[in-house]
């Protein structure tokens, strides 16, 4: 047998492509330089401080809406905060409202159920064809702002009040060791699902199904409830739910689903006949079907896509400065940026954020979707 001769590592054709990229690599860095020189030079002429030291001087402005403590006197690091933690807060809850909803969609357009299928259809082609910023504008100025005021509020058992300033939710806090039971409780139901095998599958959920549900039962009365009260002009005391946050989610929500729901049916459907028809050969109700044969091997299919869905949507949350929402953008790259005109430092703390976030969102959803390939492969 004749082996061909061995080649070098340090061919030809290898050198001139470790030039052309040496090349590119040098042309980047310089053009990187020429900016920030620029950027220095600039900055220098007009007598613009430049660094970070300014996210340590106080704010001197207030933000409606703060899930940490936050006053005037706060820096305009704390402002960052402030602003970026309403940004996960609108990103988080819109995710879970939209993933939900999405998947019942996109499961009802394949329903057999005509009016149904339609009506999926019909929600789905109308939320992805309006643009997300009139969705926007809908909720917060024809639907939230309209309400009426705080005296005028619709309410719900006197404990739940919508008006124009808002949602006012009581607030709880724990008042005794009711609250502790609940907890305990809530402990035993996870140890039995895990050590379902052990006593018997059946068993065991129905005794953890039992232990929640009557744990939830004892919820009121170990929770020491405070509603909002009326006083003067608006409500004082409870939680407050701005109506600015409410429409940001609603129109997040309800646009991503029309398109999640569109990735829940094409995954669906890529799952072959085949399987479909052994699961009804093995006796599986549709339901069962759907749980534990064809959604497990979709989720293959809908994951990719749909973290392409998830990193939309949270970068969709900065058009929460279209209607004063406080999140990151309007906080940090508006009144921050306005006041102290560190615009290279803010912008470039502020895309560095929403890239740690899309980077942290696709490794995430990256590392579930490689476990559930394994899962259905070790399955099958």
């Amino acid at each position: 047998m004749i082996r061909p001769p061995r080649r070098g590592f340090f061919t030809r054709r290898r050198l001139i492509a470790a030039a052309w990229q040496a090349g590119l690599l040098l042309l980047f860095v310089w053009l990187a330089y020429g900016i920030a020189h620029n950027v220095a030079v600039n900055l220098q002429a007009r007598n613009i401080a430049s660094g970070f030291g300014f996210l340590e001087q106080p704010a001197g402005f207030a933000i409606i809406q703060t899930l940490i403590p936050y006053s005037e006197a706060s820096t305009y690091g704390r402002a960052f905060v402030v602003g970026l933690l309403n940004t996960l807060l609108v990103a988080l809850v819109s995710v879970a409202l939209a993933t939900v909803l999405g998947f019942l969609i996109g499961i009802a357009r394949l329903s057999p159920n005509w009016l149904l299928a339609r009506l999926a259809q019909t929600y789905v082609e109308i939320l992805r064809n309006i643009p997300l910023l009139l969705q926007l504008f809908f909720w917060y100025f024809a639907v939230l702002r309209p309400l009426p005021g705080p005296r005028q509020s619709f309410d719900l058992g006197g404990v739940v009040f919508l008006n124009n300033r808002g949602l006012f939710l009581p607030e709880a806090s724990i008042a005794n060791a009711v609250a502790l039971a609940i907890a305990a409780i809530c402990v035993a139901a996870a140890l039995l699902l895990r050590l379902a095998p052990l006593f018997g599958r059946d068993l065991s959920r129905a005794l953890a199904a039992g232990l929640l549900v009557g744990g939830l039962a004892f919820v009121p009365a170990g929770l020491d409830w405070q509603p909002a009260a009326l006083q003067g002009f608006n409500f004082t005391g409870g939680v407050r739910i701005l109506p600015e946050l409410v429409s940001l989610v609603l129109a997040l929500t309800l646009y991503s689903a029309a398109y999640i729901a569109e990735i829940v049916r094409a995954g669906i459907q890529s799952v072959p006949r085949g399987q479909i028809e052994a699961a009804r050969a093995l006796g599986l109700s549709a339901s069962h079907a759907m749980r534990y044969v064809i959604i497990p091997q979709a989720l293959r299919l809908v994951v990719p896509p749909l973290t392409n869905q998830y990193l939309t949507l949270t970068k969709n949350s900065a058009y929460a400065v279209a209607i004063a929402y406080p999140d990151l953008v309007s906080v940090f790259t508006g009144i921050v940026l306005a006041q102290t005109g560190q615009a290279v430092e803010i912008l470039t703390l502020t895309m560095g954020v929403y890239l740690v976030i899309s980077l942290l969102t696709a490794g995430l959803l990256g590392w579930f979707n490689a476990r559930s390939a394994r899962r259905s492969g070790g399955s099958a």
